[in-house]
């Protein structure tokens, strides 16, 4: 069965696990002052759109995409399954929100990560999707511990 993204209202018991995971291991990995990863309210927000990825009855992973006005948006709560890492996934996904964000007419994708080891997985996935770095945008401050990402979209 191939892996299926759809939309999801952030509001069911496999979608609040896996987002109560994600926060886990951001603050198993960042001082908290250094982690801005969204709590499930905050994905519910209006101009935020999220989209869990099944593989059959089985959440593996999800993400979200926060409209920021002026044709900018913010990669949010990109998370894949700790067992499930390795298989493209997460490629998948960001692929998914690459492509949302063209057809609403964004043309610039940003990004916040952590700058840890820890991070290194998600910092390549991105700079192989030609996400370069960038200073801090939105309500950012200049962090150690963070890394910022831009990318424009064709």
């Amino acid at each position: 069965m191939p892996i299926e993204i759809r939309p999801d209202d952030v509001t069911g018991e496999a979608v609040i696990e896996l987002l109560r995971v994600h926060g886990q291991a951001m603050l198993a990995a960042s001082p908290a002052e250094s982690c801005h990863f969204l709590p499930a309210e905050g994905l519910r927000a209006p101009g935020v759109s999220f989209w869990a990825m099944w593989d059959g009855e089985e959440l593996v992973g999800c993400g979200a995409l926060k409209d920021l006005g002026g044709g900018e948006g913010e990669i949010k709560s990109m998370h894949t399954r700790a067992a499930q890492r390795g298989k493209g996934l997460g490629k998948q996904m960001l692929r998914h929100i690459m492509n949302e964000a063209r057809t609403r007419g964004m043309k610039t994708l940003l990004l916040e990560t952590g700058s840890m080891d820890a991070f290194a997985p998600a910092r390549r996935l991105y700079e192989e999707a030609g996400f370069t770095y960038c200073a801090p945008f939105g309500d950012y401050v200049l962090d150690p511990n963070s890394a910022f990402m831009r990318r424009a979209l064709a």
